[in-house]
């Protein structure tokens, strides 16, 4: 019996599997719910669709149907097939986080929800049926700032006294050229900063990788700037609490969490205006926000911070009381309740 069940198809951890992850947890102690399809870090562990069709049929009696939330376009057609095929009570709740229009075959899945929570205004006016817009939160209790931050950085092994890292795929949506381009800037001025390139290439992407790599090699940089590969979800609170400051400085994004992973462990960002990089900084307290394709700007700002000891302390501490007073899980889970009551108050 299930009154939730919430869909991961998605073999690889990405930026929607660890949001949703981070819901999960919160959830898990709110509703009898399941996970289905893949695992994820910390989450109950998952069952088949098979048998997500057979809990929903055994839903809660006080409740007129089980939700499915769904958050891909395979795991909207799965639930579209168990409603309006197999006939199952449930009812569908899409989270959408694109601030740019869908394609024709998601626009037509979308329009097939029962429900829509947007993750941004902007994200809003892309979708039809947006019930609420409800910021994605950070776990506040898996990423803590560190107690002392050099021997955090010293743990990892990674060489010199301090680290700055940009998180995700290494491809060119995601700005890793520009990374490296302010990489190249700033570290002859940092003698003891180290950068990580923490994420992983795609096939179509080597590439694009070595040339980047060719890059930091021609510049005596291969010592200072690692590419350590893509991080296990469980070992990235350890990584990110240890740096000094993240920088994201991709060129399109529907939201972005490694901001605010960073923020949640006090530590602070740069970040291109993209996502809602925006609302993260705070207006500049917690966090420096620089135009598109704008590397030599992101050195310039990282520059200011690492040069000033003090405002980066402050910049972390302010970032972390930002993160659990206004974008914590435990509220983007108490927002999307509120949307799960509303459809079974409504029957």
């Amino acid at each position: 019996m299930a009154d939730l069940l919430v869909t991961n198809f998605n073999r690889n951890f990405t930026g929607v599997s660890a949001t949703a992850a981070n819901v999960i947890r919160q959830q898990a102690g709110r509703y009898d719910m399941a996970l289905v399809g893949r695992p994820l870090p910390g989450c109950p562990d998952p069952i088949s669709i098979a048998a997500a069709r057979a809990a929903s049929r055994r839903h809660d009696p006080a409740k007129p149907f089980a939700i499915w939330h769904v958050r891909r376009n395979t795991e909207m057609r799965a639930a579209i097939w168990a409603r309006d095929v197999l006939r199952l009570p449930i009812r569908i709740v899409f989270t959408s986080a694109a601030q740019r229009r869908h394609s024709a075959f998601p626009r037509w899945l979308i329009s097939r929800m029962d429900a829509v929570i947007a993750t941004t205004e902007a994200a809003a006016a892309y979708v039809p049926h947006v019930r609420a817009v409800v910021p994605h939160g950070v776990d506040t209790d898996l990423f803590t700032p560190a107690e002392n931050r050099s021997s955090a950085w010293a743990a990892l092994g990674y060489g010199g006294q301090q680290g700055i890292a940009t998180i995700g795929r290494i491809r060119p949506e995601k700005g890793t050229d520009l990374f490296v381009d302010a990489m190249l800037r700033l570290l002859p001025d940092h003698p003891g900063l180290v950068a990580l390139v923490v994420g992983r290439a795609a096939r179509e992407h080597q590439g694009f990788l070595k040339g980047l790599q060719a890059r930091i090699a021609a510049a005596g940089l291969g010592d200072r700037i690692l590419f350590p590969g893509e991080i296990p979800a469980g070992d990235l609170p350890r990584m990110i609490r240890a740096l000094s400051l993240v920088m994201q400085l991709p060129r399109y994004e529907g939201y972005g969490m490694a901001p605010l992973e960073g923020l949640a462990s006090g530590v602070p960002f740069v970040g291109s205006d993209t996502g809602y990089y925006r609302a993260f900084s705070a207006q500049g307290t917690v966090g420096t926000v620089v135009p598109l394709e704008a590397a030599e700007a992101a050195a310039a700002a990282a520059d200011r911070l690492l040069s000033t000891p003090d405002q980066l302390l402050d910049f972390g501490r302010a970032g972390r009381d930002l993160a659990v007073t206004a974008f914590s899980a435990s509220a983007e889970a108490d927002g999307i309740d509120a949307v799960y009551q509303d459809l079974w108050s409504a029957g």
